[in-house]
């Protein structure tokens, strides 16, 4: 799997930059500037951070108060689940935060709805800072297209929210989703009486979950703190490979890579972030070697290095829930 994974990104590599700029990108990391990478790596956790507390923050309103050392190592583990899968990374990676709650003793509706919450947020962080990145590079298309996309997140959710505490539309979902589980029970053999009503009950805790206005703006102030920390790791790695950052052009090809990210045709975007990345930052005013070479190295944080983290929380979490009869001596 390493392999394949190390193959994509070369190829990518070649394809955003060429033979020789990948020769002399490989030469330039050779030379780094150290004392920038542990800024980039405080960036990173910060990010980390940043969206962790907002899970935590949006649980809390259901009246659970998680100690936040746990829902970090929630969020790695999460984390690296979602990218080292590919197509079905990010969902096993929900269902696997999902009762990774549940089992701290989080309600199911709760933990449902702070993950439901903490993704619209994120989508509509992305997009204010997509257009605020667009902005500052001049992109009048950029800014359109970044406050549509924020338009969009923020009608979806309202109206997803709206539509939930309305008694009528929840019974029309829960029909719906009762015949729709239902049917697949019998398809599999395994019939449930109850489905309508636990549904009935999850959907009218959903519904009574809210937060005050004020810690809805800081929600969002965390949701946008977990793109822009992120940013600054790809600033901080441009400038340990001596090169001064575009600031003006930065946030945006930032958000062009993340928007390749998004779309899983590989396990958290290897290779497709590369080359997307390198490309748009060559178009902002970086040598190509150079642009690849400050990819490298901030992937090697944001990808390599906080998926590791994530791994091992895994294997950390899995030894605890395993119990003491069941350990097998060789």
């Amino acid at each position: 799997m390493l392999t394949v994974a190390v193959a994509v990104v070369l190829i990518g590599a070649f394809i955003a930059a060429g033979r020789s700029s990948l020769i002399n990108s490989v030469t330039t990391l050779g030379h780094l500037d150290w004392a920038w990478l542990p800024l980039a790596i405080a960036a990173e956790a910060a990010s980390m951070a940043a969206f962790a507390r907002t899970q935590r923050r949006l649980i809390r309103a259901g009246g659970s108060n998680l100690h936040l050392g746990s829902v970090m190592a929630i969020t790695y583990a999460g984390n690296a689940i979602s990218v080292s899968l590919p197509l079905a990374g990010p969902e096993t990676a929900t269902g696997f935060i999902y009762r990774s709650y549940s089992r701290l003793g989080v309600d199911p509706a709760v933990a449902g709805w702070a993950l439901a919450m903490s993704g619209a947020f994120s989508s509509l962080a992305f997009a204010l800072v997509l257009a605020a990145g667009a902005a500052a590079s001049g992109s009048t298309s950029g800014v359109t297209l970044g406050l549509f996309g924020a338009a969009i997140s923020l009608l979806l959710t309202v109206t997803v929210l709206s539509a939930l505490r309305n008694s009528g539309a929840r019974r029309r979902l829960n029909w719906v989703v009762a015949h729709f589980v239902a049917l697949s029970r019998k398809l599999v053999g395994r019939p449930g009486s109850e489905t309508a009503e636990a549904l009935d009950r999850f959907l009218d805790r959903v519904a009574g979950l809210r937060l005050p206005r004020l810690q809805y703006a800081e929600v969002m102030a965390l949701a946008v703190w977990n793109w822009v920390a992120d940013c600054l790791c790809l600033a901080f790695s441009i400038r340990a490979i001596g090169v001064d950052v575009p600031w003006q052009g930065l946030v945006l090809a930032y958000s062009a890579g993340m928007a390749a990210a998004s779309f899983g045709l590989t396990p958290g975007g290897l290779g497709v972030v590369e080359a997307v990345l390198a490309a748009s930052l060559v178009a902002v005013g970086i040598k190509g070697h150079y642009a690849l070479a400050a990819v490298l190295v901030y992937r090697l944080i944001s990808f390599w290095l906080v998926m590791t983290v994530g791994w091992t929380v895994v294997a950390i979490l899995t030894r605890a829930r395993v119990p003491k009869g069941e350990h097998h001596d060789p």
